[in-house]
């Protein structure tokens, strides 16, 4: 169904079809019709199925030259991001409508300018909970002639703590008004909220958790623990996209990501909930205008955010519920576009949760092999190729080719130094990134490989730096001669060259790792650990050499070497804030 056959003013139309609206989603075709209508209205749908249009036009459409000074329409919304979304939207939807003056609400703002723009007869008012509740103790914003309210991501509102002030909000708003509830799941209390503060209200499904994704193409990469922000790199290098988001869990991770992606020249910024709203605001106009290309998020602070033309998404972590991979993944593929979402993880506990969250939403996810260093070359002279088959040449550029060739420098010689100099640039900011493969012997043929157990695990707080540390300082060996490390709740393995398991048994025994010992066994491959059989260790018979030699000919490295050969950076940047 098209936007031209709905009950809507020609100044809307109008500003509808310059945004390049043409095919209602379904969201829209279902709620708006019924939003002119004047009835209440439960909304169940996800980020990205055009919800703001949804309720944002039928808000417009109602203003009236009686609504000129007093607030006609509220809209509340969980975070400042999702707020100044709408108001932005309502703009531009109001166009041509001089009448409407919407007004956006939020902490971290000027008190003092929202009085004035709301003194000003703002009629649409879009803001968070508790900033409206600022200003209805303060009696700036009114609520007498209010006659539509509408709750935007409504359980997140729930989920940040807004139920009191909500309540207080619709209770004190008129009884005669029409409310509205968009919201991607429905709570016990987003059924209350309905039960007690609407009025018959027409509930709407969606299936989005499906319609949202199934344009965008989502793959994954099993990365070596305390190697993602080295994948990270990897992959930016490789696909180059013009504007992407990463996700992360915690402001910490954010903070600490983005300070690494700068260190390498991306062009970075990170968004989380800690920062002043000066700050944010900064960070998403910069994000908008192209002049930052990744945006390093909380899913909290992304919330709501809009911006057209996000080539993928990455979650650095994986997110913490279900429904928040579809909010995040729907940052890309939006108003129908393609998209790509990137996962990366490790450890077989997230690819078991990864599994969980495909299901959950019903779509593939692939994993892929990282790019090579050889790929990305390669990758990088076809886009060469391209770049100069678009180009058009300009005359004034004969005359240095004249000029070069009288000089003794051919054409095609001038071409090549000048494209080895483009390429030369690419070549040098892909970083190292060693991929996992099977540990070989010091001849360089394929060795047989067991994994020892540790009896250290995630619960006691042991990162694969730590493990791998504490190794190589009891064997003397190279970081480069261990392999994969899963680290478990409780406990450890570590992939060995079985020719020399006896000696690292031996070297480790006893051996601290992070101040606390333990003990180091032969891991058989059973699930020891559940069923409580006990890990063998392998004696060395009394008859058997000491590895005394042994240790000698590998010497002993120094711990910062250890983390040279692992992870680099991570440990450089440690290093230098301690």
């Amino acid at each position: 169904m098209q936007f031209r056959e709905l009950n809507l003013s020609q100044d809307i139309l109008t500003a509808v079809d310059e945004l390049g609206f043409t095919e209602m989603t379904e969201i829209q075709e279902k709620s708006i019709p019924l939003m002119l209508e004047g009835r209440d209205l439960v909304g169940r749908s996800n980020t990205g199925t055009g919800k703001t249009a949804a309720f944002g036009l039928p808000a417009v459409e109602s203003i009236t030259e009686a609504d000129r000074d007093k607030v006609a329409v509220l809209i509340l919304c969980p975070t400042r991001e999702l707020a100044l979304q709408a108001y932005e939207e309502i703009r531009k939807f109001a166009k041509y409508k001089r009448i409407v003056k919407p007004c956006a609400v939020y902490g971290g703002a000027s008190m003092e300018k929202q009085i004035f723009q709301l003194k000003r007869g703002a009629n649409i008012v879009i803001g968070t909970p508790g900033r409206i509740m600022d200003h209805m103790r303060r009696r700036t914003l009114k609520l007498a002639s209010l006659r539509c309210v509408i709750l935007d991501e409504a359980d997140e509102m729930l989920n940040m703590g807004f139920r009191e002030d909500i309540e207080t909000i619709l209770s004190e708003a008129p009884a005669e008004r029409q409310t509205v509830l968009f919201s991607a799941t429905m709570p016990a209390a987003i059924m209350a909220i309905t039960e007690n503060y609407q009025r018959d209200p027409v509930h709407i499904k969606i299936k989005s958790a499906q319609k949202t994704v199934e344009l965008i193409e989502q793959y994954y990469f099993e990365v070596a623990m305390g190697r993602k922000t080295d994948a990270l790199r990897l992959l930016l290098t490789a696909y180059a996209p013009s504007s992407s988001m990463v996700f992360c869990n915690t402001r910490a991770m954010v903070d600490q990501l983005t300070e690494e992606l700068q260190k390498y020249g991306f062009r970075a910024a990170g968004l989380h909930g800690d920062m002043k709203q000066a700050q944010r605001t900064q960070v998403m106009n910069s994000f908008k205008n192209k002049a930052t290309d990744i945006l390093v998020a909380t899913d909290v602070a992304a919330r709501g955010i809009d911006v057209s033309g996000i080539d993928c998404v990455f979650n650095y972590d994986l997110p913490q519920d279900n429904e928040y991979y579809i909010h995040r993944i729907g940052r890309t593929g939006r108003a129908g576009r393609a998209g790509t979402a990137y996962t990366l993880i490790s450890g077989r506990r997230q690819l078991h949760e990864l599994r969980d969250i495909a299901k959950y939403i019903n779509a593939e996810i692939t994993e892929l092999p990282l790019p090579d260093r050889d790929g990305i070359i390669a990758a990088r002279k076809e886009a060469c190729v391209r770049d100069i088959a678009a180009m058009e040449a300009v005359h004034s550029a004969y005359d240095v080719i004249d000029r070069l060739a009288a000089a003794g420098i051919d054409c095609r010689e001038a071409a090549a130094r000048l494209i080895s100099r483009t390429l030369q640039a690419d070549i040098d900011s892909i970083p190292e990134f060693e991929k996992p493969r099977p540990l070989r012997s010091r001849r360089g043929s394929s060795a047989n490989t067991v994994k020892v157990d540790i009896n250290i695990g995630r619960n006691r707080r042991i990162a694969p730096n730590f493990i791998l540390g504490a190794l190589v300082d009891a064997t003397g060996m190279s970081g480069k001669d261990f392999g994969k490390i899963d680290i478990f709740d409780d406990h450890t393995t570590v992939e060995i060259p079985a020719a020399e398991s006896d000696y690292i048994i031996e070297s480790t025994n006893p051996m601290k790792i992070n101040g606390q010992q333990v003990t180091v066994k032969l891991w058989d491959g059973s699930s020891s650990r559940k069923t409580g059989k006990a890990f063998q260790s392998r004696q060395r018979p009394a008859d058997k050499p000491s590895f005394d030699r042994k240790k000698k000919a590998y010497g002993s490295r120094a711990r910062s070497e250890v983390f040279s050969d692992y992870i680099p950076d991570r440990k450089k940047r440690t290093k230098k804030r301690h």
